[in-house]
């Protein structure tokens, strides 16, 4: 595995190294966590309730440097930075407020008696989650499992160590027991170690497919239940009665937003003829007035990619996908600079034999489809191995509602780009995974649905 290294992906510089974790230390973890468990099982909700408010009083606090932090390790626009530590301070806000009563039994209309279900805590919840946003990745695990009363152990991307760290040290500033949320830097080995131990209750994984499967298979054998969110290939259908406006709004960042490094971002841009050469050429207007430089500075709109080993592995699916016959309708000029710079580009002419087809493309490149109708293109979003996010732009609202229902996707968009907030779930089917994260359903990801029935007032 790599090791855990904080590189600044605008000047390729090192900044830290981070030793894995030893055996003692997984080990402590695992017993604060089992025993911090027990405790949770003797309180009411309501006491974490109070405490994961002061956790997003703390993130306030905290705002400026856990954005720094990121935008540092990662290379995201600083201002993109803040945005994700606001939405993290909502996603706890919003549990802190719903969560005792999401917790409440519910009661059971049967004859058999007197019938309800407690919806109770498992144990701990191991998190291993992705570099791309490097706190709400993190968050929307951790919010809801801390309200039912489950610790967690994170498991961070080898290149946001200092993030991982600093988000656990500002949830302990706020009053969280020890064990809430532990950090530990993990091996390939070690991660397969925590998931067998018998402590462990659940997996919570983000990121490649690749990672997905071999988590999964640890979870699966060890008897695990678990929760994988592996990207995607998202449609982004535009119809003929597509408001110029609303469109125009939308492809303003729909491929660029965090440098087009989104599991639920516009990637094939699906468009009825009629209005191909529109969306190209507005396209390229985006891209073509993208500003590169310090993802620091305000006035920058194309920061670096998150590292360069990424965006050269971006350069190379693409140079395999032009190979096999994809054209490029437009890429941004040259960028004279040492960081992890990634050239915007728009391909066409994709064909389904291409590589590229079914592949994900982890940055500022858009895939544009030509089809004939709004059938050929709900017919080529659903073309594809993975489910994760879509999007559908047109004007006539109760007419896209029918179509998002064709479509074989975790959530549908209508007239927007990827949207995520505290109370809408998260997540997608085929490829892209199974389980959902946020809102009730990410509470209930990992609760034990306790039934007690009182069978002295059946009632036959």
């Amino acid at each position: 595995m790599s090791k855990y290294e904080s590189i600044n992906p605008y000047t390729n510089q090192l900044i830290k190294t981070y030793p894995n974790a030893t055996d003692d230390e997984i080990e402590d973890a695992l017993t604060a966590g089992h025993k911090l468990y027990f405790t949770w099982r003797k309180q009411e909700p309501s006491m974490r309730a109070k405490q994961l408010a002061d956790i997003a009083k703390s993130f306030k606090k905290h705002r400026e440097d856990m954005a720094k932090m990121m935008t540092m390790e990662m290379g995201k626009l600083y201002k993109e930075s803040l945005e994700e530590v606001d939405l993290c301070i909502n996603i706890c806000e919003y549990y802190a407020k719903n969560g005792v009563k999401m917790l409440e039994p519910t009661h059971l209309d049967t004859e058999l008696g007197d019938a309800y279900y407690l919806k109770q805590a498992t144990g701990i919840i191991m998190a291993c989650e992705p570099w791309n946003f490097p706190l709400y990745q993190v968050i929307r695990v951790f919010a809801p499992n801390f309200i039912v009363g489950n610790p967690v152990i994170l498991k961070h991307a080898h290149n946001v160590p200092g993030s991982a760290q600093l988000a656990q040290k500002i949830i302990e500033e706020a009053g969280a027991p020890q064990a809430s949320l532990t950090n530990l830097f993990l091996s390939y080995d070690q991660i397969d170690k925590v998931i067998s131990d018998m402590r462990v209750q659940g997996v919570a994984l983000t990121g490649s497919e690749r990672g997905g499967a071999s988590v999964a298979q640890a979870a699966g054998k060890n008897i695990k239940k678990s929760t994988m969110e592996l990207g995607g290939n998202d449609p982004f259908i535009i119809l003929d009665d597509a408001d110029t406006n609303t469109l125009r709004s939308v492809l303003s960042d729909a491929r660029t937003y965090n440098g087009g490094q989104v599991c639920t971002s516009s990637k094939r841009i699906i468009v009825v003829e009629s209005r191909y050469e529109e969306v190209l050429h507005e396209l390229q207007n985006v891209f073509s007035n993208l500003k590169p430089g310090d993802p620091m500075d305000e006035a920058t709109t194309l920061p670096p990619m998150n590292s360069q080993k990424a965006a050269d592995k971006l350069k190379a699916q693409v140079d395999k996908g032009v190979e096999a016959g994809a054209k490029v309708f437009y890429q941004f000029p040259e960028i004279e600079h040492d960081g992890a710079f990634f050239r915007p580009m728009i391909l066409t002419d994709i064909s389904e034999n291409n590589p590229l087809f079914d592949e994900e493309l982890f940055g500022p490149v858009a895939q544009v489809y030509k089809v004939k109708d709004e059938q050929a293109a709900i017919d080529l979003a659903n073309n594809s191995s993975f489910g994760l996010g879509s999007s559908i732009i047109t004007s006539d609202v109760k007419h896209g509602q029918q179509l998002a229902s064709e479509i074989e996707t975790g959530m549908t968009v209508i007239n927007g780009r990827w949207i995520t907030a505290p109370e809408l779930p998260f997540g997608g089917v085929k490829k892209s995974g199974y389980g959902r994260e946020l809102s009730e359903l990410g509470l209930m990801a990992f609760v034990n649905e306790h039934l007690v029935i009182d069978v002295s007032q059946n009632k036959k």
